[in-house]
């Protein structure tokens, strides 16, 4: 009996089908294998990863396979997108345990979930001899593999608690940029050799801190990443990372997140320097989501699969993105084809001829480029298209709404500032209950999986960005209510927090992960949320919090500075003492629009922005709920814009000219 069939996750209903006896993570999952007096079997992987699918091919479809596994263990499919916080226990089991990890990703537990061995991809027949020594394993040596996985649950706790430190100073961050520097790859930008990820957040770190070492390691990565394979030539958007260190070939599956946090790094960088790549990218990124990824519902779907069919129905990864000479100049004519095949160096870089295409060189001919790609997309788009799976991750979303907010601010584009809008109205209407966040959705449903510590930071960050940009109370309101559950309900009592609630379900161990992975540490997007929403509150609670949460950054920066970038961005922040921007001004009036657009325009490291409209008496009226407003009055009638620190704020000024030289102070 497969139970997948009803499965809200596109990636356990990949599974539905499958000869194996599947189970949900859940109680009844346990109680069969108490029951059956046999241990569990624990898959746990994503609808987009390409090694998921050749295992699910080769062993969970074949039937002798299924029917070993089936006899002796009680097998749960697991999407780690949807349980975050089981991914991550039972991953650093399995890094504990053998000294790497990945997905999918295969734990053998006991029936209380206590893991005893674990490893990632396996080819069936591995696979098989596998399950046969750990099934005689368990019915011969059943006290033995017990205390192994007691031992392995033991240790684990043990080292659970993490090393802290003071706020960090100014010469943390000079440390943790020497750290960034002598990893740095200088021919190709990036950190370390291949396999290559994007270092989104250390690259928002090294744009806040400014300094000419730091911008030139930010802006040989961006221009890299940017115009090798990895970024789509054609559509936007970016892989999910570089199986090489130049950049060339990617894993081909695209992932929100990745582009949510690139997507405001770029803008970011092109209002740093004005760098027209960044503009292009940015832009180009922001239109592939909103073409790509958006949901009936107004969320933004979670990833687009690596692999996809050819025109003949051949089932491989990249096929959808690749071409060869000939392809375009069937698409092209001759003429174009010949100088597309050199523009985009079509010279056989990926398998069985085909090529990723890159831009390594603007051509100087930018209408006929244009037009090429033009073609090229509309062909492509012919193709089968690779899946897509269409959950709505909260904070996934809350990362999309940040990037989507502030790039239609700064390239003044209202469609994606609606856009950004509509996400968070979903999130509002579906993923909120009573200040609790739900962390999955689809097709407009919510999903039954609480949510952890990054769906609450990330979420409340991209409120307060949207707050920032449209001055709509409301997002400024649901920030305050989440980051109240998150001080309450996930603190450590230490100046930490944990992933989970103090009410959620009860693993092995209580996961508690300070480092970045491919998204910001729960951690430092909690910091990062409360610090803002402090400036815009005065309140000493919620900035004495992230100032506590941050004290981790000052263990991490020394070594490790490429795990700890968003904390290192969100330090950089609290260290310069957050600018406070208060606007008043009828929506309406230019001249309130030109202060806004003044403020937003400003590099200083984590500035934050209120925007209200006056009332009778010329101060703040309808926004009065947000601290930063209140008695902030007009000048003579006309907009005004206050700059403070910490709430001490110095003369208002009515012009942009005069708000930029406040600003630089």
């Amino acid at each position: 009996m497969n139970r997948l069939k009803d499965a809200t996750s596109p990636y356990l209903a990949q599974h539905a089908d499958n000869p194996v006896d599947w189970f949900e993570w859940g109680p009844n999952a346990f109680a069969e294998a108490r029951g059956r007096d046999i241990p569990l079997l624990i898959s746990v992987g994503y609808s987009a990863c390409h090694w998921c699918h050749v295992m699910a091919h080769e062993s969970f479809e074949d039937r002798a396979t299924a029917e070993l596994m089936n006899e002796r263990f009680v097998n749960i499919k697991v999407d780690r997108e949807e349980r975050p916080d089981v991914d991550a226990v039972y991953m650093t089991a399995t890094q504990a345990m053998t000294g790497q990890g990945g997905w999918p990703m295969t734990v053998f537990a006991t029936p209380d979930g206590h893991p005893f061995y674990a490893g990632t991809y396996f080819p069936r027949a591995q696979f098989q001899r596998l399950l046969h020594s750990v099934s005689q394993a368990w019915q011969n040596e059943r006290d033995a593999v017990v205390r192994q996985g007691a031992k392995i649950v033991e240790a684990l706790n043990e080292q659970a608690r993490l090393p802290s430190g003071p706020l960090p100073t100014a010469a943390t961050l000079e440390q943790a940029v020497r750290d960034l520097a002598g990893g740095f790859d200088p021919r190709n930008g990036g950190f370390g050799g291949a396999p290559k990820f994007p270092p989104s957040m250390v690259l928002e770190f090294l744009l806040r801190h400014g300094t000419p070492d730091a911008l030139a390691m930010a802006e040989k990565t961006m221009d890299a990443m940017a115009r090798g394979g990895m970024y789509d030539q054609l559509g936007g958007g970016f892989a999910r990372y570089s199986v090489d260190a130049e950049w060339v070939v990617p894993h081909f599956e695209k992932m929100l997140y990745d582009n949510a946090l690139l997507l405001r790094v770029y803008a970011h960088w092109w209002r740093a320097t004005g760098s027209p790549l960044a503009r292009r990218v940015a832009l180009e990124t922001a239109d592939w989501l909103l073409r790509e990824m958006r949901t009936p519902e107004g969320g933004f779907a979670s990833a687009l699969d690596a692999d996809s069919a050819d025109l003949d129905g051949r089932h491989g990864e990249g096929l959808f993105y690749v071409w060869t000479p000939a392809q375009l100049r069937e698409v092209l004519g001759d003429d174009d084809g010949s100088w597309a095949a050199s523009v985009f160096e079509v010279t056989g870089t990926f398998e069985h001829g085909t090529s990723v295409l890159q831009l390594r060189a603007d051509p100087g001919d930018r209408a006929r480029l244009d037009r090429v790609r033009t073609a090229l997309l509309a062909a492509r788009a012919t193709r089968p298209r690779p899946g897509r799976d269409d959950k709505v991750v909260a904070a996934w979303n809350g990362l999309t709404i940040a990037a989507l907010a502030e790039t239609g601010a700064l390239f003044e584009r209202p469609d994606l500032v609606e856009a950004a809008t509509a996400a968070a109205e979903l999130l509002a209407r579906v993923h909120v209950d009573d200040g609790r966040l739900l962390r999955t959705s689809r097709d407009g449903r919510a999903g039954r999986n609480a949510g952890v510590l990054e769906d609450y930071g990330d979420v409340a960050e991209g409120l307060l960005a949207l707050y920032g940009v449209t001055g709509e109370t409301r997002w400024f309101t649901l920030a305050g209510e989440l980051l109240d559950t998150l001080l309450t309900r996930f603190s450590d009592g230490s100046g930490g927090f944990f992933d989970t609630a103090d009410d959620g379900e009860r693993l092995f161990q209580r996961p508690q992960d300070p480092t970045d992975n491919a998204t910001p540490s729960g951690r430092f997007a909690a910091a990062g949320a409360l610090l803002s929403y402090a400036a815009l509150t005065g309140s000493s609670r919620h900035r004495e919090a992230a100032e506590e949460a941050l004290g981790t950054v000052t263990v991490l920066a020394g070594k490790y500075a490429r795990f700890a970038g968003w904390g290192l961005a969100v330090a950089e922040a609290a260290l310069h003492g957050l600018a406070e921007v208060a606007i008043v001004g009828p929506a309406d009036d230019p001249r309130t629009k030109a202060l806004h657009r003044a403020a937003l325009m400003s590099t200083v490291p984590g500035l934050v922005v209120a925007l209200g409209e006056p009332a009778d008496g010329g101060a703040a009226g309808r926004d009065v709920e947000v601290p930063l407003l209140e008695g902030r009055p007009t000048v003579d009638g006309a907009p005004a814009a206050y700059v403070c620190r910490r709430f001490a704020c110095r003369a208002p000024v009515t012009t942009p000219e005069e708000l930029k030289a406040e600003l630089a102070r």
